[in-house]
């Protein structure tokens, strides 16, 4: 974090919020959804039970070409929508999370303009129990696309599918199958597996990943071998990233301010931007600077920002505070690393 990283404090006022976000490609628009079986209101929102749907025009697509594996005895609701009023949205008024994932997805949001011919596989947080499609999600999508970088939009198998905090217990449980760590791994494969149909260097295809799914961007930068049984010639093809740009990270402080042990960070990793909250309520500021010296101690080129305030799942918008500068510093990291 000092010899070969760049480490900038920085304050701000807290900035969360859950954002929509929409985006018109020239694709043909996916058929219209079928009416939902059921909707709850509560004054967290509207749960509507159904699969959720991406903006119009983008094609969610499975990535298991059978059904996902390891999901024998596994019992879940069917997936449903929380949609919640959000003013502040960058687009449109209201947000959305998705629950009870069992058939995980990825979508493609082509870039805006000029490619630059690199893709980025986006992880939503949600802490294991959901996925936030549009705040860590669409919107993050919307922001890579109009820099000519291919978003593709991961949504994976939750709830309690990698290490998560367990309300019943009260306690950590890493569960026996890392399912959500499988189909982040498959996404990538299947994103450099299409490469030359996307339009992209297959050497040039990062992960960016937000709370757990920061914890994704991380297991995928330093889990090399396949947390599953290989199913086609897909599967052949590495799954590591590029780069890695991590916010706000969970799951990688563990009992006595270590680092998870599932993680060994070797020089294959990948160059990295890591970024956090001194104040996040949710999760602690260690998570990031556990992993940061340890980005350090194996050599691998990282740039390091903490900002002394901004809370928890902040996003790319409209801000009169330093935390919102972060756009510019990854635009600028992305050109220093090549990749714009």
């Amino acid at each position: 974090m000092t010899r070969r990283g760049t480490l900038l404090i920085l304050s701000c006022g807290l900035g969360v919020a859950i954002v929509g976000g929409a985006l018109a490609v020239t694709r043909k628009p996916d058929p219209p959804p079928p009416a939902p079986a059921s909707t709850a209101t509560s004054k967290e929102g509207v749960r509507t039970v159904g699969v959720w749907r991406p903006p119009q025009g983008l094609t969610q697509a499975p990535i298991w070409p059978n059904g996902a594996p390891d999901m024998d005895g596994v019992t879940s609701p069917p997936e449903s929508v929380l949609t919640v009023e959000t003013p502040t949205a960058l687009r449109g008024t209201t947000s959305q999370a998705v629950f009870d994932v069992t058939s995980p997805t990825m979508t493609i949001f082509p870039p805006r303009g000029a490619s630059v011919g690199a893709a980025i596989v986006v992880f939503p947080g949600g802490g294991f129990r959901a996925v936030a499609t549009t705040l860590q999600g669409t919107e993050i999508c919307d922001w890579i696309t109009a820099r000519g970088i291919t978003c593709v939009l991961a949504k994976y198998r939750v709830p309690k599918s990698n290490h998560h905090w367990d309300p019943d217990c009260r306690c950590a449980v890493t569960p026996a199958v890392p399912r959500a760590l499988q189909d982040a791994q498959r996404t990538i494969r299947l994103v450099r597996a299409q490469a030359a149909e996307l339009g992209v260097d297959p050497h040039k295809i990062g992960v960016m990943g937000f709370s757990a799914g920061g914890y994704l961007a991380v297991q995928t930068s330093n889990i090399v071998e396949p947390a599953y049984k290989p199913i086609d010639a897909d599967d052949r093809i590495s799954s590591r990233p590029d780069f890695a740009l991590v916010f706000y990270p969970g799951h990688l402080c563990r009992p006595g301010r270590r680092l998870d042990p599932g993680i060994r960070v070797t020089g294959r990793t990948p160059p990295t931007f890591l970024l956090q909250a001194w104040d996040d309520p949710v999760d602690d500021i260690c998570n990031s600077t556990l992993y940061a010296r340890a980005l350090d101690d194996a050599g691998v080129p990282a740039e390091v920002h903490l900002f002394a305030k901004g809370g928890h799942a902040f996003g790319p918008r409209r801000m009169d505070h330093p935390v919102a500068l972060w756009p510019t510093l990854v635009e600028r990291w992305l050109g220093e690393i090549g990749i714009l």
